[in-house]
């Protein structure tokens, strides 16, 4: 079960799709786990479609069990670099853009 308070923590659940891209496991296997007893979930939706709302630890207790540690810890470390990735392409991006300014700002300076 739960502990108290746990489904209004950030970041303690997540959706089926969430579960699909950070875990690569399907809704299917989200499904047997709530049917087993191993997980809990919620119903809601996100713009008007169905989904599944599961506590992050259990979901994550399920597939170290059902696919080993191995799997869990080699499906976080892809996520992980995953945004990674995306975070250095985002700082790269405003980089580029300080740059130009800079270079900018230098050319007007040194025509006065």
């Amino acid at each position: 079960m739960a502990e108290y308070g746990e489904w209004n923590r950030k970041g303690a659940t997540l959706s089926d799709v969430t579960a699909r891209a950070e875990y690569g496991v399907p809704r299917e296997f989200i499904i047997r786990g709530i049917e087993s007893g191993k997980l809990e979930y919620r119903e809601g939706s996100i713009w008007g479609n169905p989904s599944l709302r599961v506590l992050r630890n259990q979901l994550e207790a399920f597939i170290a069990e059902q696919r080993g540690k191995g799997y869990l810890a080699s499906a976080k470390d892809q996520s992980e670099l995953r945004k990674i990735k995306k975070e250095i392409a985002a700082v790269k991006k405003t980089l580029s853009r300080l740059e130009a300014r800079k270079a900018e700002l230098e050319e007007s300076l040194n025509k006065h």
